[in-house]
């Protein structure tokens, strides 16, 4: 075995952070990217040869990583091993090289094994895309070969927590991320409260909505006096966060959710402002907020707004705030002498939330009444969770006095998963692609088991839920000289998306079909009517440009007679998952995809990335040569009505959501807004407003952060959350 410690290792002995380093520097007006290449190479040779354990045989390697901990032994035994052998030879056959240095230092520096004492690496790419297949394939030998293949090719990528813990001895969960409810009961917050510490500490961010409680100075039966309303559960949620924190791994992350409609949603918001009293002040807590139709109407009409509150709400309809369509029954509550209210100017509100947004990048949108019309599920979606992705429906839990349920809800946990844009256009078989990713997702939800939360083991057992995305649009769009925001490239992404909804829509009935088993409540679904398939039964989602036909000559494009058969097979044998499809933000692990992340553009061509111990690290853009560097316009000087054009063409075939980022610059550079003309070239909350209402009325159901370039080089609202970046 080699014996150089990582720990060794100087920095002031190395090559590479020069070399990576110097990209920044024009050489005659050019940039040297090759010294990317030089520095990859550097940090191959200068770290990871020589700290990288060596075994004279791969049967030594499987037997000693089982034998200390480090690897389980039941996945492994499900094969003759001399099929690993075989799939080993497979993956080096393919030859995988990393392309960048980021690339290969992110994934030795957070996702490969090392020894207990962190000095030395057990395994490179091959051996945690080999450990990947086996353990997602639940020893189906064809299954591992096709899930190897889909992973060495970057076609396909797991999750974080699953890419990072599959096959680990001593792991943490495989989900990315989980979503609760509470009621207004005091047994509700406390376990509540329980749930998030239990989940912060197994992994993954916590998505809470505390629209159901009562707003401040609310009755509470049998008690002389008045509710605290949501800002004291926030304190207490945000305590939890960072005390369970995974023995300070990493910090516990969570977002709490709000209906703008309730009446503590000031407070709420401004519990975030820099300036807010350390008393109700939350730092690390993310807000988002719930945001019926009705309130861009009271907007849009410049009217007062009412907001209601929770116990009356539910005292009167009988069953909890966030299950009451406001929209529906505005006037209803507003007439209604039982429900308490109190009225405020809805323009008023929606400068409050431009003016955080500029502030801090916070609150999320979720545009829940667009969420719940194209929701083919029974049922009603209430919240979304940390990264605004998910968005399914839920069912409230009744706890009682021991803190044990009288009534078991359901909560949700994420299963995400993501395609590579550029190497699944390039995938021999599509279709077989896509298949493969929904079987390995699968594993994830049927081996998810969260019993410490029981409304998400719950609710994960009805729904089998998965969440495959993408990442990489913006290099597929240079790498074909495809301009961001033109014509072709909303065809493409058309075209794209509805590929992926209907081969993972195939999938789920295969799996339905073999295991004669659908998702709980299949029969309520408008998959089941059929109603589903009606636009692809009415609509030609076919390539409409020249440019974009060819891209797909050679791939199959389902006819609506497919679409036909497809709704015939869906309701003959049903659907094994209640949910398909999420785009989550996949920052962090499409460096080591060398792609762009998610569907949004990239911020810089050369990409500055402050790394907490070493300092900073440059990245090219993928693809990045004098012939592509007219295409790859930074998101901060790109119109956002592009993006958000780009995602609505994604949402009408994505059944749950998608991480959209807004980038502004503090000062909007000269004729990108046409409503800026002849007014301060300063970003106001008016601008933020506008795209806001762009968003909805293009129906968008989420808008995750607002990012915001200063003039004084920095960036607002842009924390990233490292459990659901994919």
């Amino acid at each position: 075995m080699k014996s150089l410690s990582l720990k060794q290792i100087d920095s002031n002995q190395v090559t590479y952070y020069d070399l990576n380093n110097e990209i920044n520097i024009p050489v005659d007006g050019q940039i040297p990217l090759k010294k990317d290449k030089e520095a990859l190479e550097a940090f191959l040779q200068e770290n990871v040869r020589p700290n990288m354990v060596t075994f004279p045989s791969l049967k030594k390697r499987f037997d000693y990583l089982v034998s200390h901990d480090y690897l389980e032994s039941e996945f492994i035994e499900k094969y003759n091993f001399s099929f690993i052998e075989n799939l080993y030879q497979f993956l080096d056959n393919a030859h995988f090289k990393f392309k960048t240095f980021m690339a290969a230092y992110k994934f030795y520096a957070q996702y490969a094994l090392k020894t207990n004492d962190n000095t030395m690496y057990l395994e490179n790419f091959v051996d945690r895309v080999a450990a990947n297949a086996l353990f997602f394939a639940d020893g189906d030998e064809q299954t591992a070969l096709s899930l190897a293949d889909e992973i060495i090719h970057q076609r396909y990528q797991p999750a974080t927590p699953s890419f990072l813990n599959a096959g680990r001895k001593r792991r943490g969960e495989l989900v990315s991320c989980f979503l609760i409810q509470i009621t207004d009961d005091m047994n509700s917050i406390g376990r509540g409260i329980n749930s998030a510490l239990q989940l912060s500490r197994i992994g993954g961010g916590v998505g809470i909505t505390l629209s159901n409680l009562r707003g401040a100075g609310a009755p509470i039966k049998n008690i002389q006096g008045a509710a605290s309303g949501v800002v004291p559960v926030m304190k207490l949620l945000e305590d939890s966060f960072s005390y369970s924190n995974q023995l300070g791994q990493r910090q516990g992350a969570g977002v709490v959710y709000l209906n703008v409609f309730h009446p503590d949603i000031i407070s709420f918001l401004s519990a975030k402002k820099e300036n807010a009293d350390e008393k109700i002040r939350v730092k690390t807590l993310s807000l988002g907020i719930l945001v019926p139709d009705k309130f861009y109407d009271l907007v849009r009409d410049d009217q007062d707004m009412y907001l209601f509150d929770p116990w009356g709400v539910e005292r009167v309809y009988g069953v909890p705030f966030s299950y009451v369509d406001i929209t529906k029954e505005y006037d209803n509550l507003v007439s209604d002498s039982r429900i308490p209210k109190k009225k405020i100017r809805a323009r008023e509100l929606e400068t409050e939330i431009s003016k955080l947004q500029q502030e801090s990048g916070y609150p999320y949108i979720i545009n829940i009444d667009t969420v719940n019309r194209s929701n083919p599920i029974d049922g009603k979606i209430i919240m979304s969770n940390l990264c605004s992705e998910i968005l399914q429906v839920q069912k409230p839990s009744t706890v009682n006095n021991t803190q044990t349920y009288d009534k078991l809800g359901t909560d949700i946990s994420c299963n995400l998963g993501s395609t590579n844009i550029v190497n699944l256009m390039a995938s021999p078989d599509f279709g077989k692609s896509v298949e493969t990713m929904v079987r390995a997702l699968t594993f994830v939800t049927d081996n998810s088991d969260i019993d410490v939360v029981p409304s998400i083991q719950h609710g994960n057992k009805l729904a089998h839920t998965i969440g495959l995305g993408a990442m990489g649009l913006h290099a597929f769009l240079a790498k074909n000289k495809i301009y961001y925001g033109s014509k072709a490239s909303l065809d493409f992404t058309n075209v794209y998306f509805m590929l992926l909804n209907y081969w993972t829509l195939k999938a789920s009935n295969t799996i339905a079909k073999e295991r004669h088993e659908t998702f709980s409540g299949f029969e309520k679904s408008r998959y089941y009517d059929g109603s589903y398939f009606d636009k692809y039964l009415q609509t030609d989602f076919a390539p409409k440009t020249t440019e974009i036909k060819n891209i797909f000559k050679d791939i199959f494009i389902p006819s609506k007679a497919d679409w036909e058969q497809l709704k015939k097979d869906v309701q003959k044998d049903g659907l094994y998952h209640q949910n398909r499809l999420a785009v989550a933000p996949n920052g962090s692990i499409s460096y080591i995809n060398d792609t762009t992340a998610s569907l949004h553009p990239i911020i810089n061509r050369i990409e500055e990335r402050q790394e907490r111990k070493i300092g900073k690290i440059y990245y090219p853009a993928p693809y990045l040569s004098n012939e592509t560097l007219p295409y790859y316009q930074s998101a901060y000087d790109t119109d956002m009505r592009k993006v958000i054009d780009i995602y609505a063409e994604a949402q009408q075939h994505v059944d749950q959501g998608m991480s959209l980022t807004l980038f502004l610059r503090s000062t909007i550079p000269e004729g990108l807004y046409e409503w800026k003309d002849g007014h301060t070239d300063k970003m106001t909350t008016r601008d933020l407003s506008i795209l806001r209402n762009y968003a909805y009325n293009k129906g968008i159901k989420t808008i995750y952060y607002i990012r915001t370039f200063t003039d004084d080089q920095t960036e607002v609202g842009a924390n990233e959350c490292e459990s659901c970046v994919i």
